[in-house]
């Protein structure tokens, strides 16, 4: 019989939860891995550029209380990635402080790793003078200035950080941006099953039980490694995976069918096969991992106004027809009322039921809505000038007096009361860039001694 490797993907990401009878049953097949990708770059650029987390404190200490509790008392290593959301050092150490309070609540003994991401500005500047930077698609090329604005800077850790790490005899790993396979992936590769499968079956396993059918990011998988391939599997009778399900997942976030990139390679899937196991269960094979000069992908993001909101809707009718020119002369009044120079500040109307979602990319513009849900979205150099610029154009849409209108009382009808929203403080991805790796990004670890009194030296 061939070894095989168990590896416990919990939820989608730390904090959005999982049964507790689907967590006992994984448990029981005594996993040799639990591990979490806590993180993601979907929410924007504001939680990066901020310093914040994006999940809850209670829901993300609810899921480490049952993952770190079960590790540490039966002795299974505990692996976390991208912590606090985005990885920066106010994350990982957002979520450090609720590792030790589990420690002392469950009075827990163990040895923690701590590996932040964080790039020096120094080290990015010295990278893009010597041309060891390149943008991704679509991503202007970078420039002194966007470093200088960039609040933090993260870079993609892969697999050897964790590994480092676990070799050194850590219990529980706390990782800063990492590569989202690599949490998963790293323990099983370092004690010798194959990287391109290790890699695949983490790139599945990083949403959990949302490469299941019916597909949910608050519910548990597994993935089970052998020599020639591995299994996946969930623990909740509502959920399977599928042929489909899998493949589908494979493809999540990738412009790529066959080519998935990483720091320091490439998943090649040409070869790569899917098989329905029964019992819910997928086998796959064919995953190859092929090495290419190892580059780390830079995020960063930095502030580029305040932003202040307004919600409403309509149904009248006669508006409905006309909205596009109405809102045209909306938006002049309110330039030209303010003295508002057009590029200095962002006035925009999205319009749900008529091309909210895609905006001039929708591929069927013409519309019967019956209803509009308008928001009105500012962002300005400060805080109250968006105020200013919201309240008069919200005010002025009200009592616009278009071709046709037969009430006069409001053209406007508000959910919420005050009308206006403050948003605060707008990020933008100011670093989304591939850099050559250099000594410079050490992702170096350190190790504490965590018991139910604090840390020990």
């Amino acid at each position: 019989m061939s070894k095989t490797f168990k590896i416990l993907s919990p939820t989608a990401i730390l904090g959005y939860g999982f049964p507790e009878e689907s967590f006992i049953r994984a448990m029981e097949e005594s996993p040799d891995l639990i591990a979490v990708d806590a993180g993601s770059s979907d929410p924007g650029p504001h939680y990066l550029g901020s310093g914040k987390p994006f999940t809850d404190r209670a829901g993300v200490k609810r899921d480490l209380r049952y993952m770190i509790t079960a590790g540490v008392k039966q002795g299974i290593p505990v692996v976390i990635g991208t912590a606090g959301g985005s990885g920066a050092a106010p994350h990982l150490e957002w979520c450090r402080q609720i590792i030790l309070e589990i420690a002392q609540e469950e009075s827990l003994n163990f040895t923690l790793a701590v590996i932040p991401a964080d790039v020096s500005k120094e080290a990015v500047h010295a990278a893009l003078d010597a041309g060891k930077i390149q943008a991704l698609d679509f991503v202007p090329e970078l420039t002194h200035e966007a470093i200088d604005a960039t609040t933090y800077i993260v870079a993609q850790m892969g697999i050897e950080p964790f590994q480092e790490a676990l070799q050194a005899g850590a219990q529980v790993v706390l990782g800063g941006r990492a590569y989202d396979p690599a949490c998963f992936a790293a323990l099983p590769i370092m004690m010798g099953f194959d990287e391109g499968l290790a890699l695949h079956c983490g790139k599945i396993l990083e949403c959990a039980a949302i490469a299941a059918t019916p597909g949910s990011g608050s519910d548990c998988a597994m993935g089970i490694l052998d020599e020639t391939g591995f299994t996946l599997k969930t623990f909740n009778e509502k959920r399977q995976f599928t042929e489909t399900s899998a493949a589908a997942h494979t493809l999540y976030e990738k412009s790529d069918p066959y080519f998935l990139p990483g720091p320091g390679g490439a998943l090649n899937l040409k070869a790569c096969n899917f098989k329905d196991v029964g019992n819910g269960q997928v086998r796959v094979t064919g995953s190859v991992h092929e090495h290419t000069p190892y580059t780390v992908k830079l995020e960063g993001a930095r502030p580029v106004g305040y932003r202040t909101l307004s919600i409403a809707g309509t149904r009248d009718s006669i508006m409905i027809a006309d909205i596009d020119n109405i809102l045209l002369e909306v938006r002049k009044s309110v330039e030209k009322n303010l003295s508002i120079e057009p590029d200095s500040v962002q006035l925009n109307f999205h319009l749900y039921g008529k091309n909210g979602v895609m905006g001039k990319m929708e591929p069927e513009p013409d519309t019967t809505s019956y209803e509009l849900g308008i928001l009105l979205d500012v962002v300005a150099p400060s805080q109250a000038t968006a105020d200013s610029i919201c309240s008069l154009a919200r005010s002025t849409l009200l009592h616009y007096g278009y071709a046709g209108r037969i009430a006069t009382a409001g053209n406007l009808a508000f959910p919420f009361s005050p009308s206006d929203i403050r948003a605060g403080l707008v990020y933008e991805f100011s670093i989304y860039h591939l850099m050559e790796y250099t000594p410079e990004i050490a992702f170096k670890f350190r190790l504490e001694n965590v018991t139910a009194e604090g840390v020990m030296a």
